[in-house]
Order: C-alpha cells, then structure tokens, then sequence
C-alpha cells in the first residue's frame, strides 16, 4: 500500500513538474519571467545579433522595399535619370523612417513614457531634417523651406486626421477622449511659431525693413533663437511637469495598465537599438545626398512643381513613423500619445528644426530665413487655425479625422497648381 502511494506521489510530482516547465516556456516565447523564475539562461551574444537582424530587418513587410535604396545608387552611376534616381530613393526611404520609428519605440521602453514620447518625435523627423540639411548645403533654401512647412502641414492635417479617423472607427459608439488643458497649450505653441514665421513675410511685402535686404534676415535669426529658447523650455516643461502629454490619462492608466505593460516589452535590448537608430540613420543620411540632387532633375522629368515635390512628397515619406505610431496609439484608445506624436512632431519641426537650419545656414553663409513667402505662410496660418479649432474640445471622432483628411488634400491641390516664383533659391 505504501509502495502505491509513493507511485501516486511521484507520478503526481512529475505531471505538476511538467506543467511548470510547460509554463514556463511558453512565458519565455513570449519574452516575460515569471517570479518563480527569475533566473533564465541568457543568449550567446551570437543569437541575440542574430534575432535583432531578424526583428529589424524581417518582421516587417515594408522592408520589402530595402533594396530600392541601393538601386537608388546603381542607377545614379549606371543610367544617371534623375527622375529614377529620385522615384527610388524616395521608396527606399520610407521602411527606413518607419524602422527609425520602431527602433526609438525598442529605446522608448527603456526610458520612460516622457523621455521615450520625445524621442519618437525627435527620431521620427530625423529624416526631413537630414534632408534639408543636405539642401541646404546645396544652397537649395527654398527646399529647406517647403520640406519643413510641409512637414508641419502633414503631421497637422494627414497624421492626426488619420489617426483620429481610425481611432473613429474602431470605437464607433463613442467620442474619443484626449487632454483639452495640453492639446490647449501645443496650440498655442504652433501660434508661436506662426508668429516667428509670419512677422519676416510680412515685414518683406509691406515693404517696411529699416534696411532693406537685411533687416528681414536679422529678424529672422533673432526670432530663431528665441524660437530655440522657448522649445528648449517647452522641453524641460515637459521633462519636470507632474503631467506631460506623453502620458496616458490616468482614467485610461486604470483601464489598460495590464495591457499597457505587456505592450511596451521590448523585443531588442538598449544597446542594440541605440546601434540600429546609428546604422539606419547613417543610411538616411546617404540616401539623402541623391535625394536632394536629384529633385530638380525629377520635377523637371515629369513636369511636377518642386514646390509640390518639396512639401507633399518628401514630408509624407518621411512622416510614416509618426502616421503608423499615431494610428496604432488612436485603435488602442490612447489619443493622448497619438497627439503626443502628431501635434509633438508638428511642434519641433517649427519651433525647433526650422530655427536650427537658419541658425545652421548662418554658420555656411547661406542665408536661410523666416521668411517662407506669402501663399506658404497663409497655408500655415489657416492649418495651425483649424487645427487649434478641432483640438479645443477635448474629444475626437471619425468624422473630425475625416475633415483634417479633407483638409488636407485641399492643401495638396493647392502645392500642385502653384508655381513658386522665389526659383534662385532652389
């Protein structure tokens, strides 16, 4: 009798030891410890190299369009066709924009959601930047100018207006629910910039400079650096405030905390993506270059204004981190991150990498100003406008995000059937 209780016993002792292992092997896959095991065996270094080119570089279907990047370069050497080299660069960039935004999501897990939302908008306009600082140094100002303006124009209008529409549509029966006191203060920030931009455009067309030809760039660079100054402090604003508009509010801190957590595992380690944020900007960077030169040559090839190339094209391909990390935060139901990402990249592109490139252009000896002419600046006005309109309330709803859309497009047609007659400057 004894002898089949010890039976039982053991056999009872080996089914739960099995459950156990079972257990935790399938919390392994999904990449979580239990408390019971704290202590796992770590990769070779060999295998985590391994699996961090496979998460980065073959997970994602839009990696399929990688290799347009290098048939960028080959055609500029072997058929030099500036309309290719432009159509292929601008496909080869765009898994590059969205991996930069997955790779400052991977680091954002390790930072906190204050420091790991300026992140995403910093990565996430790390391209128009590098773009225009490559125009730039081509003397190509006026460029510089449109890509920035548009931008602001896409996070604006076709980010958040897309992000509101499927955010719409997912929960149907309800208005969306964001911040109204922040959503209020980022307006007025865009106000701020406007303000910065609109002052140069209409000193210039009044024809009231006390220097003229001078007096319209000083005002430009003083405005920048105060420009910088506020951002800096809206930074630190954002950094030491009790509540930051990279938070969840706190109803929906309470509704979605389990989610929330198992969402912001990291699937590569820090180090491993401050390394591919390295390699993939350093690939923007070059990619860039034949970019920039090529689209003279591309507006020319297919009769497109470069006004219409410079801020519909450009912005739009290199704002596709920001337009699938603010519709994925508006279906999961957190509007506040969606407009952390939307409004917070529309923010730094006018208060921060505008300035930044005329403070850069006064280093060079160009002369890169404020003033982005009267039909760009009345663009600009009327968007942050209706915009700061949409946001006052407080909430959200398909048939918003489907106005900003609408909007948007207006915007588009518009770039399209203007001719910029500001040309020595590109």
């Amino acid at each position: 009798m004894g002898s089949v209780n010890e039976l039982e016993h053991k056999a009872l002792f080996k089914r739960e030891e099995d459950a156990t292992q079972t257990k935790e092997a399938s919390l392994m896959e999904q990449g979580s410890c239990p408390a019971s095991f704290p202590e796992h065996t770590p990769k070779s270094p060999k295998k985590s190299v391994l699996n961090s080119i496979k998460i980065v570089l073959f997970c994602n279907k839009l990696n399929l369009l990688l290799p347009f990047g290098p048939l960028a370069i080959l055609v500029h050497y072997v058929i030099d066709s500036k309309g290719w080299v432009f159509l292929l660069t601008l496909i080869g960039i765009t898994p590059l924009a969205e991996r930069l935004g997955y790779a400052t999501e991977q680091l954002a897990c390790y930072t906190g959601p204050t420091v790991g939302g300026l992140l995403n908008a910093t990565f996430g306009n790390v391209t128009e930047l590098i773009i225009s600082i490559f125009a730039l140094k081509n003397g190509m100002i006026r460029v510089v100018q449109l890509t920035l303006l548009g931008s602001i124009l896409s996070n604006m209008l076709l980010v958040l207006g897309c992000a509101f529409f499927c955010g719409g549509l997912v929960f149907y029966q309800k208005d969306q629910v964001f911040d109204k006191g922040i959503a209020v203060v980022n307006s007025g920030l865009l106000l701020m910039a406007v303000m910065g931009i609109l002052f140069p455009a209409v000193l210039h067309y009044t024809h009231s400079e006390v220097h003229a030809g001078s007096s319209e760039l000083a005002l430009s660079r003083f405005s920048s650096c105060i420009m910088l100054f506020a951002y800096a402090a809206y930074l630190f604003f954002q950094l030491k405030s009790p509540s930051n508009s990279y938070s969840p509010l706190d109803e929906e801190t309470n509704q979605n905390e389990e989610t929330s957590a198992e969402d912001e595992d990291p699937e590569i380690s820090k180090w491993e993506a401050i390394i591919w944020l390295s390699i993939l900007t350093a690939w923007v960077s070059l990619l860039s270059g034949y970019l920039v030169d090529a689209i003279e040559g591309a507006s020319i090839s297919w009769n497109i204004p470069i006004a219409f190339i410079s801020t519909i094209l450009l912005p739009i391909v290199g704002n596709a981190a920001e337009h699938a990390g603010a519709i994925m935060f508006a279906m999961k139901d957190k509007l506040d991150l969606s407009l952390g990402v939307a409004i917070g990249s529309s923010i730094q592109i006018s208060m921060f990498a505008v300035p930044f490139c005329v403070v850069i252009g006064w280093m060079m000896g160009q002369q890169m100003d404020l003033n982005f002419q009267l039909f760009e600046t009345a663009m600009l006005f009327i968007t942050v406008i209706v915009v700061a309109f949409f946001l006052q309330e407080g909430t959200s709803n398909y048939f918003k995000g489907l106005m900003l859309i609408l909007c948007y497009l207006i915007v588009a047609a518009s770039f399209f059937v203007h001719e910029d007659p500001h040309q020595d400057g590109i």
